[in-house]
This record gives structure tokens, sequence and C-alpha cells, in this order.
């Protein structure tokens, strides 16, 4: 599963600041992005018909239903399926060979391979 930008603005949002009313939401968006009060609604109305968020009265009450984490998982998962034949190790060779990890990076990175090798 993928959210599209507009889904993901309106997460962001609510993984920020939790529960909000629609119109609390519409006025961020609204400094953020330049957003029409009605824009926001509808795309409000779409992340609940999605199951991404509860909508609640009075007063239409937002709570984000999935996490930022899970979204990240979601949204990985579907990188490796669909560019890199769901081979983890393809896509952090893509990333080195790239060299857009830092030294630093590399080591978390090495240091975490390590610890799943102990667990194993």
């Amino acid at each position: 599963m993928r959210l599209a930008e507009s889904e993901r603005r309106i997460m962001e949002v609510l993984w920020e600041r939790g529960t909000m009313t629609a119109k609390e939401v519409a006025i961020v968006l609204g400094e953020r992005l330049g957003w029409k009060k009605t824009t926001t609604y509808t795309m409000l109305t779409r992340c609940a018909e999605k199951g991404y968020i509860k909508r609640e009265n009075p007063n239409f009450r937002c709570t984000a239903m999935v996490s930022k984490e899970e979204v990240s998982c979601w949204e990985t998962d579907a990188l490796l399926r669909s560019d890199f034949d769901g081979s983890a190790d393809l896509l952090v060779a893509s990333l080195i060979g790239r060299k857009k990890l830092t030294l630093a990076q590399m080591e978390k990175l090495y240091q975490s391979l390590r610890e799943l090798e102990g667990e194993k």
C-alpha cells in the first residue's frame, strides 16, 4: 500500500500533532501548502474512507489509524518489490554504490547486521 502525496501531507500533520479537528488540519495545511479548506476536507474524507484516519464527531475530529512506521514499512516493501525484485541486499548495494550512505550510516548498518547475525 502506498500513500498518495496529498494523503501523506494529511497524515504528517496528524502524526506531528495527534488528534485534531478538520478545521485545525485545514489551518495547518493552508499555512504550509496553501491548501483551501475544501481541499483539506476532501483529502480527510478520502483518508477516512481508506482507513488511514478515524473521523469522529463533534467537530470532525481526526485521529491517525496508521503510524508513520507502518506507512514506512508499506512503502519500503513496495519499493523492494517494484525496483529491487524483493531483495533488500540489492537496495542496500544500490545506496552504497551511489554513495548515498555516510561512513557513520554504513557503520550503523554493519552493527545492525551483526546484531541480526547474533539473533540467528
